[in-house]
C-alpha cells in the first residue's frame, strides 16, 4: 500500500484495508445470518451479507492508511431500561438498527428498553506504539461505551459521530466492546427527525442504537491532526485552512505542511501553525458546480520547524495574526513527518445577488445567479430505515438525479454518513441540509400564530449542541451550500438567534432559518411551502431570497410496491395511472417558469422516493419501479435553468 493517497481515486484501497484490518466472521455463524421480514426490499439489500455490510472508508474528507472495521455481526439483548446486565438474545448485523430487516433482528424497541451490544476485536501488532481511537458514525440515541469491563465513555445525539480514545484499556489479543443504548424516540425533545413510535403519513418506522459504521482508528500517540477546516475564498483565489490537533501545544515547533494538488499536479503548498489559521493559494482555480464538480486532492502533514516566531532575543511576533500566518509560511520543515492525512476541497462560492428582476435578490453560485431545483431527499431505505442498504446505492440515487438534471436536493431532516456528501462532491450535487428537528405535537408552530413557542433551556441546549456538531461535522463539503435550521414549525423557537448563530459558525453558506409555515423574517431566505395543485409564488423580499422549500407531492401507488397495501397511501394530490401522474407531475414543475421570471431562485419537489405510507416519489419505496423517466425530468429541468 502506497505511503499517501488521494481519497478521489482509491475506493479499492478502502474495501481492500476493510478485509486487511477485520476481524474474520466465524463462517458458520456468518452463515446462520438472514434479513428479518420486510414488506419491501431493494436491490442493493438483497444483496447485502455479513461480509460487504459498509465495508467502505467512513470519512473520506480526513484519510489515514490504517484502519479497521467493526462492522459486522455482534450480540445483542433487549432488555428494560433499569437493567444493568446485559441478557444476550442473539446476533445483530451492525450497522443496521435493531427495528430494521438488515440487521437480521427486525424488532420494535421502546423508550422503556435497553439495548445491549458486545462484539470482540484484536487489534494488530503494528499498533502498539499508537493511541487507539473507536469510533461511531451514529448512535440512536443515548449510549455508554465499555472496552473489557471499563467504563470508557458515552455519548447523546443521533445523528452525530464520535470518538473515544480506548488505547489505555485495551489489553494483548482479543479485546471486548460493550454499548448500552437508550432511545425516547418522540416521547421527548431531542432531534429526532421523522421517526415516530407509531409511524403513520409522514412519520416513519423510529431508528435505535448503533446506525452507522463503527471503526477503529491508530494514530500517533504524541500529536496527530484531527481536523483541518477548510474555506474557499474564489474572490482573493485563496483556500483558507485551520488545521487543529489533538491537544492544546505551546511549543512554536509543530506546524503542518498542506499541499494541493489537481490531477496529480502540485497546484500550491504552504506551512500553518498547529491550531491556527493560515491560507494556500490556488492560481487560476478551476470553479466547483453541478455541471462542473472539479475537486482538488489536499495533503496534510504534521511537521516540526525551527521557530518562526522568535526574531530577537525576548521579542517574539504578536500571535493570532497575519504576521505569524506569513512568519510559518516562510517556515522550513525539519525532521520527519508526524502525521499524515489526506483530503479533498472544492473552489466555489454561494453567495445572495442583487438582481434586476424587481429588485429581488436571487442565489448565486460562484458569482452568478443559478436557479435551484431538486427533490425533498428523505434518506429512507425499506430494509434499513435511516442507514442506506450500501455504498452502492447511495451513490446509484444521486447519479439517478443528476441524469434527471436536478442540481440540488434538500436532505429533509436527517443527516446522512459522510460518504453520501462525498458523492455528491465529486458527482455536483448542491445540498440543502436541514437540522432533524425535535417535534412534539404540544409545541407546534401554526402558520398563523404571532410568535414562537418557549423551548425549556435542556432541550434548548441539546438541539444548538447537536446542530453545531451537524455544521462542524460536515462543514467541508462543497456541496452543501445551505444550512435549514427549521421546518414548518416542527419545534421551531428563537429563529433569529439561532440563525445568527449558525451564520456566525459559517458565514460561507446561506441560512434557511424557517422552511414553511411560520416566517420570523430573519436568515437568507423567505421560504414557502404549498402543496397546491398550481404552485403558489412566494412574494418578494427585498433583503431575501425567496424560495419555494416544498412543493409538488403528486402520488400514484403502484401495486406490489406499496409498503402496507391495508392503509392509506397517499399524496396531496393522488392518481392511479402512469399518464395521469406524468402529466401532472410535469406540470406542477413546469408552474414555476414564469415565477423564475420574477425572482424565484429555488424549487424543492417532494420527493424522489415513496416512504412507507407516501406514494409521492419519483420512484416507489424498493426503488424497483420508476414512475416518470429521468429524461422527461430533464428534458423540463432543462426548461427552468434557461428561463432565467
Amino acid at each position: 500500500m502506497p505511503r499517501h493517497f488521494s481519497p478521489l481515486n482509491c475506493g479499492m484501497i478502502f474495501i481492500l484495508s476493510a478485509f486487511l484490518f477485520s476481524p474474520v466472521q466465524n463462517s458458520a455463524v456468518a452463515a446462520d445470518w438472514k434479513p428479518a421480514p420486510s414488506p419491501l426490499m431493494t436491490q442493493w439489500g438483497a444483496e447485502v451479507t455479513v461480509e460487504n455490510a459498509w465495508t467502505e472508508y467512513p470519512r473520506p474528507q480526513l484519510v489515514r492508511e490504517r484502519w479497521q472495521n467493526l462492522n459486522g455481526l455482534w450480540k445483542y439483548g433487549i432488555t428494560p431500561k433499569q437493567a444493568s446486565q446485559a441478557e444476550y438474545q442473539g446476533e445483530i448485523l451492525v450497522p443496521y438498527c435493531v427495528e430494521s430487516s438488515l440487521s437480521g433482528v427486525g424488532k420494535t424497541f421502546t423508550p422503556n428498553d435497553r439495548l445491549w451490544y458486545e462484539r470482540t476485536f484484536t487489534t494488530p501488532a503494528d499498533w502498539n506504539s499508537d493511541r487507539v481511537l473507536l469510533h461511531f458514525g451514529a448512535v440512536d440515541y443515548d449510549c455508554v461505551i465499555w472496552v473489557n469491563e471499563a467504563l470508557v465513555g458515552s455519548h447523546v445525539g443521533g445523528h452525530d459521530a464520535f470518538t473515544v480514545d480506548v488505547t489505555d484499556y485495551l489489553k494483548a489479543g482479543e479485546n471486548t466492546l460493550k454499548l448500552a443504548v437508550t432511545d425516547p424516540t418522540d416521547t421527548d425533545l431531542q432531534p429526532r427527525g421523522k421517526q415516530q413510535l407509531e409511524p403513520r403519513g409522514i412519520w416513519y418506522t423510529p431508528v435505535s442504537g448503533i446506525w452507522q459504521t463503527v471503526w477503529l482508528e491508530p494514530v500517533p500517540k504524541e500529536l496527530s491532526i484531527t481536523e483541518v477546516r477548510m474555506t474557499p475564498d474564489i474572490d482573493r483565489g485563496v483556500l483558507k485552512i485551520v488545521p487543529m490537533v489533538s491537544r492544546m501545544v505551546g511549543d512554536n515547533k509543530f506546524a503542518v505542511q498542506v499541499t494541493a494538488s489537481l490531477a496529480g499536479k502540485e497546484v500550491g503548498k504552504t506551512i500553518i501553525r498547529v491550531n491556527r489559521a493560515g491560507e494556500l493559494a490556488i492560481p487560476d482555480a478551476k470553479l466547483w458546480s453541478p455541471d462542473s464538480p472539479t475537486l482538488y486532492d489536499l495533503k496534510a502533514e504534521l511537521v516540526t520547524v525551527n521557530d518562526p516566531m522568535q526574531i530577537a532575543k525576548n521579542r517574539r511576533h504578536p500571535a493570532y495574526g497575519e504576521t505569524e500566518r506569513i512568519a510559518y509560511s516562510k517556515a522550513t520543515p525539519t525532521g520527519d513527518v508526524l502525521d499524515t492525512v489526506t483530503s479533498y476541497f472544492a473552489m466555489r462560492k454561494i453567495s445572495l445577488l442583487n438582481s434586476h428582476m424587481n429588485e429581488q435578490p436571487v442565489l448565486a453560485l460562484n458569482n452568478q445567479f443559478l436557479f435551484q431545483h431538486g427533490p425533498l431527499d428523505q434518506g429512507w431505505w425499506p430494509e434499513s430505515l435511516l442507514t442506506p442498504p450500501s455504498d452502492e446505492a447511495m451513490k446509484w440515487e444521486i447519479e439517478w438525479l443528476k441524469k434527471s438534471g436536478f442540481n440540488m436536493l434538500r436532505k429533509h431532516i436527517k443527516v446522512e454518513p459522510d460518504r453520501y456528501y462525498y458523492h455528491c462532491d465529486q458527482l455536483g450535487l448542491l445540498v440543502w441540509q436541514d437540522m432533524p428537528s425535535g417535534f412534539n405535537m404540544n409545541l407546534r408552530n401554526d402558520r398563523q400564530d404571532e410568535g414562537e413557542p418557549f423551548r425549556p433551556a435542556v432541550s434548548q441546549e441539546q438541539h444548538e449542541l447537536e446542530l453545531r456538531r451537524m455544521i462542524d461535522r460536515l462543514y467541508n463539503h462543497p456541496c452543501i451550500v445551505t444550512w435549514v435550521v427549521h421546518n414548518e414549525g416542527w419545534g421551531q423557537y428563537s429563529s433569529a438567534a439561532l440563525a445568527g448563530f449558525v451564520k456566525a459558525l459559517d458565514p460561507s453558506r446561506l441560512v434557511n432559518a424557517d422552511s414553511g409555515w411560520l416566517d420570523m423574517n430573519t436568515g437568507d431566505y423567505y421560504d414557502i411551502h404549498t402543496y397546491q395543485e398550481a404552485p403558489l409564488q412566494p412574494r418578494q423580499s427585498a433583503d431575501r431570497a425567496i424560495v419555494i422549500g416544498e412543493y409538488g407531492g403528486v402520488g400514484w401507488p403502484v401495486t406490489d410496491h406499496l409498503w402496507d397495501s391495508t392503509k392509506r397511501n397517499w399524496g396531496y394530490q393522488t392518481y392511479q395511472n402512469q399518464e395521469d401522474y406524468k402529466k401532472f407531475t410535469l406540470k406542477k414543475i413546469e408552474d414555476l417558469i414564469p415565477m423564475i421570471k420574477q425572482g424565484l431562485s429555488a424549487g424543492v419537489y417532494t420527493q424522489t422516493t415513496d416512504v412507507e405510507g407516501e406514494v409521492n416519489g419519483f420512484m416507489t419505496y424498493d426503488r424497483k419501479f420508476i414512475k416518470i423517466s429521468p429524461e422527461a425530468l430533464k428534458e423540463v429541468n432543462d426548461r427552468l435553468y434557461e428561463a432565467k
